[in-house]
């Protein structure tokens, strides 16, 4: 089990089809890297960054909200502009991802985890980036996959 979290940051709602994630999502991290958005997100915990996956209009081949930042003690103040989502506890399966993030490494992992034979719930899956990812092309990122 995951215990509940709050993510602050900025959102973009897009699908995987037509490649409309492979272009949403990038312009997403271009976006809060370079206005330093995680620098602006008060009651930050840890310098981890969250994407996650959530709002899932069915599954993964439906439009989603993609939201990107870092865990807040709360919600209570979201600055102008970003966003901030509670999630509750809830059962989750980890994946790790491996390689170079520049080819792909996480898109890889996530192939198998859409042909994998997972019991998903399609309430909030996520990403964490933290100390095992700030080397691009030798990286590490947990997956959380909700499961029943």
């Amino acid at each position: 089990m995951v215990p509940s979290f709050n993510i602050i940051g900025i959102s973009v709602r897009t699908t995987n089809e037509n490649g409309q994630a492979a272009k949403d999502i990038p312009a997403l991290w271009n976006k809060f890297m370079t206005e330093e958005l995680a620098a602006k997100i008060p009651g930050r915990i840890g310098d981890e960054l969250y994407c996650v996956y959530t709002e899932y209009e069915k599954d993964h081949t439906k439009p989603y909200t993609t939201l990107l930042g870092c865990k807040a003690e709360s919600l209570e103040n979201i600055p102008d502009g970003l966003t901030g989502q509670h999630f509750e506890e809830a059962r989750y399966e980890k994946f790790t991802a491996t390689g170079n993030l520049q080819q792909g490494a996480v898109y890889d992992a996530w192939v198998k985890i859409w042909n994998a034979d997972l019991q998903r719930v399609f309430t909030a899956d996520f990403e964490v980036y933290g100390s095992r990812a700030q080397d691009p092309e030798n990286a590490e990122v947990d997956i959380f996959i909700a499961v029943q």
